[in-house]
């Protein structure tokens, strides 16, 4: 029988604060790692259109500066400060009116983030399906002509961007004036290129991260038809996000202005990992409350959904959504490391930069594996919250389910066995359901109402420590193959018991051994 997942019930939109203790160990680490799983909703939404969309923009347009309200400039050592607790990160002291003040000094047009992060994932797919056809071709199979590969000297765009005045680096002004085209090779115009694609992109990001702070966040109408907790749901630490973004893309460019010919880009990057930490775990643990807030909004509330389909029209947004600029830091985190990797690819592996490089990338895994963790450990609270409204201790005695640490491994229902002799007719069994939770650190005996989803506790025990799993000689004794024996050495009532259970296939029976035989404790997993 397959595991229950309890779909997390969220009456309470601030259960986001709810924060646990355990450690979490790295997930498997994919593109997204395990985060993209968690939050798919968000992340394979179709909120951002292509169509019609302008590339080439001016980064902030006059009106720009017209449609948006304004803020005080945001230092740059914001980004240099200690690590706050994630809590003090999730909570403003005091509303700040935002400034769309920033400008970059060396890129003057660049799309929005949504646009720029789309191409990329096109040319991804481009990439694995244009790997496919040339292993297929070098096998030698189905006689397909050869791929179309590119010179290995030709100097291409940055991924993802159209190519518009100022947005590659030999383009730049005071790469033409040195005519360091005529002197570098061809390799080291394409490092450089790659260097100036992650100060590319982060003005782009920079940029829809304005509109989204200034347009919607800092729209008083908006405001309105929002609590202040939805309001703080909704948006949550957006702004420190932005302001850490613009600290940052201002360290990047004063490297280029430093230097045209960019040494290295890998020290900025570990420079700002502890504000990176700081404002993307918070943020990306809430976006399942956020995504799963919008989705309710939109649906009831009248007012909200009139007032954003007003700001979605607002010629900044060039057709983008509001779901499309909220999931922009989640999409940002996840991409860096790519573009790290590929500085690193077109570094030559002898150079010094190399070893800073990979502590960089490794210095951004560890924030993405950090946010997957607190995104996974915040299922698992709803999990137990959920789960929690649907346990009755009745006759036991009853004992708290939302524990630090603690997450549902599996559940289902199997059979328990009574062997009752007799000394006319010999031995009967009779079978009831019982339903069992199975828990990191406790097992739960439950009877399962017939209709509904409500469990009657019936007996539990501490896991793994108080649960002794054995084989039983089924045959001998008469019993189905599918049944064992579980031991408790001390139940809720401290005493001693076993029960014989039975799963409804031997596939079943092999999974729940495995599982309930397991002596070592997997709590903060």
């Amino acid at each position: 029988m397959d595991p229950v997942v309890y779909k997390p019930v969220r009456t309470k939109m601030d259960g986001c604060h709810v924060k646990t203790n355990t450690d979490c160990p790295a997930p498997e680490y994919g593109a997204f790692g395990g985060i993209a799983d968690a939050l798919r909703s968000v992340a394979n939404s179709d909120t951002w259109s292509l169509q019609g969309v302008l590339l080439h923009t001016t980064l902030f347009t006059t009106e720009d500066q017209k449609a948006l309200p304004s803020r005080p400039d945001s230092p740059a050592q914001d980004c240099g400060r200690d690590e706050r607790s994630m809590g003090d990160a999730r909570e403003e002291t005091r509303e700040e009116p935002f400034q769309l003040k920033f400008e970059s000094r060396c890129i003057k047009t660049v799309p929005l983030y949504q646009e720029y992060w789309m191409k990329c994932v096109k040319a991804d797919l481009h990439k694995v399906q244009h790997k496919r056809l040339a292993n297929v071709v070098s096998q030698g199979l189905a006689g397909l002509p050869s791929p179309h590969l590119s010179s290995p000297t030709t100097v291409s765009s940055p991924p993802g961007l159209h190519v518009a005045p100022y947005a590659l680096w030999q383009e730049q002004p005071e790469v033409k004036r040195r005519r360091l085209l005529h002197s570098l090779t061809a390799s080291d115009v394409r490092l450089q290129e790659a260097m100036f694609e992650l100060i590319v992109s982060e003005t782009s990001y920079q940029k829809s991260l304005r509109v989204a702070v200034g347009l919607f966040q800092g729209s008083a109408e908006l405001k309105t038809t929002l609590s202040p907790v939805q309001n703080h749901v909704l948006f949550s630490n957006l702004k420190e996000v932005c302001r850490v973004s613009e600290g940052f893309l201002l360290d990047l460019e004063t490297r280029l202005s430093q230097n045209v010919v960019m040494s290295k880009v890998g020290d900025i990057v570990l420079n700002h990992k502890p504000p990176f930490r700081r404002v993307y775990v918070p943020y990306v643990t809430n976006m399942m409350y956020q995504e799963a807030l919008i989705t309710k909004l939109l649906l009831e509330n009248k007012r909200f959904a009139l007032t954003v389909k007003k700001l979605e029209k607002d010629p900044v947004c060039q057709r983008q959504t509001l779901k499309s600029f909220l999931v922009l830091p989640f999409q940002r985190i996840t991409r860096l490391r790519l573009i790290l990797e590929n500085i690193l690819k077109r570094t030559d592996e002898h150079s010094a930069d190399v070893s800073n490089l990979n502590e960089a990338i490794e210095a951004v895994r560890q924030i993405v594996v950090e946010c997957d963790c607190s995104v996974q450990r915040m299922k698992r609270t709803e999990e137990l919250v959920s789960l929690e409204k649907l346990v009755d201790f009745k006759n036991v005695k009853s004992i708290p389910l939302i524990i630090s640490g603690r997450y549902l491994i599996r559940a289902g229902g199997l059979k328990k066995l009574t062997v009752k002799s007799h000394h006319t007719s010999g031995a009967t069994v009779s079978r009831t359901d019982i339903y069992l939770h199975l828990f990191n650190d406790l097992l739960l005996f439950s009877l399962k109402a017939l209709h509904g989803q409500r469990f009657t506790v019936q007996d539990y025990a501490a896991f793994p420590a108080n649960v002794r799993v054995e084989e039983l000689k089924t045959q001998m004794l008469g019993l189905p193959p599918e049944a064992f024996l579980l031991r408790l050495t001390q139940n809720h009532s401290k005493t001693a018991t076993a029960i014989i259970l039975a799963a409804q296939t031997r596939s079943e029976k092999e999974t729940w051994v495995q599982l309930l035989s397991s002596q070592k404790s997997t709590a903060g997993v």
